[in-house]
């Protein structure tokens, strides 16, 4: 088990969007949605990505799917941009647990959303305001 770092992501950081999303159905639209907004272009039906945004898409479910199944929501998924990288931060409204990554849980078990974002991404942290837990993966810019 491992702890994630806790730090606010660059304070320099704009929004560039975001979603809010109540139920797992809300998750293909925001597939969808993200992979326009990266690309500029709609995702056909059974189209793959780039690496970059395919990379970023897939952690924002990843996130957002636990966020989901274990926070209290609404979830909230807001894309961030730094001159030189995009932010995925992901909230729920559960401030009573912390983010924990679990190695030793079996493959098949699931929830290994935070180990993926560790494993794809620049830099992986988690920060809490007065109403949300945060997670944040960064993403180089293409």
């Amino acid at each position: 088990m491992g702890k994630l770092t806790t730090s606010p992501p660059p304070p320099q950081a704009t929004e560039l969007r975001r979603w809010t999303l109540s139920e797992a159905a809300d998750l293909r639209g925001l597939r969808a949605s993200l992979h326009e907004e990266l690309t500029g272009n709609v995702l056909p039906e059974g189209g793959s990505l780039e690496e970059v945004p395919e990379l970023i898409v897939l952690i924002a479910t990843e996130l957002a799917t636990n966020a989901l199944r274990h926070g209290i929501p609404p979830t909230i998924v807001r894309l961030l941009a730094t001159a030189d990288c995009l932010i995925l931060d992901v909230a729920d409204h559960d401030l009573s647990t912390m983010p924990d990554v679990d190695d030793s849980r079996p493959e098949v078990a699931g929830g290994r959303g935070l180990q993926i974002a560790r494993a794809v991404s620049l830099d992986v942290g988690w920060y809490a305001t007065a109403e949300t837990k945060n997670i944040w993966a960064s993403f180089p810019r293409a």
